[in-house]
């Protein structure tokens, strides 16, 4: 994973990747196999308490505490869902509770998908974003 950079600069990453297609059909593509490389959560995580609603599909997001940064593991009946969760882990996972809360996630806009996702996709993308920074101000008052 991509922990020595910042959270600006893994954006930037991911701007690049998607710079290099033409249209959003091969945009799409991409999102699909970064969703086939999302390791799997156990399915004693596919609960009702790890459930992201307002998706779409279904959607499983777990955290995990490690040394004061969150790691992040998910998964989605849908494979597109899939990317979508793995971008977002990409960028969020291992970081601390107040750099997940202060990230304003600006590559979302910028490669495009707010304004190419079906209005009930982009609302569960909303929400996957929503429940990363909920965990992030959960573990964040624990401490």
């Amino acid at each position: 994973m991509e922990k020595s950079h910042s959270i600006s600069e893994i954006e930037n990453q991911i701007i690049d990747e998607f710079s290099i297609f033409e249209d959003w059909a091969s945009k799409y593509e991409y999102i699909i196999d970064l969703g086939k490389t999302l390791p799997p959560i156990d399915d004693k995580y596919k609960d009702e308490e790890h459930k992201i609603h307002g998706c779409q599909s279904q959607v499983w997001l777990k955290a995990d505490n490690d040394s004061g940064k969150l790691i992040f593991s998910a998964d989605s009946d849908a494979i597109i869902t899939k990317g979508l969760i793995a971008l977002l882990i990409r960028v969020l996972s291992g970081r601390t509770p107040a750099e997940i809360e202060s990230s304003e996630l600006t590559f979302l806009n910028k490669i495009g998908l707010k304004e190419h996702l079906s209005p009930t996709r982009s609302n569960g993308l909303t929400s996957m974003v929503n429940t990363m920074k909920t965990y992030a101000r959960q573990f964040e008052n624990k401490n």
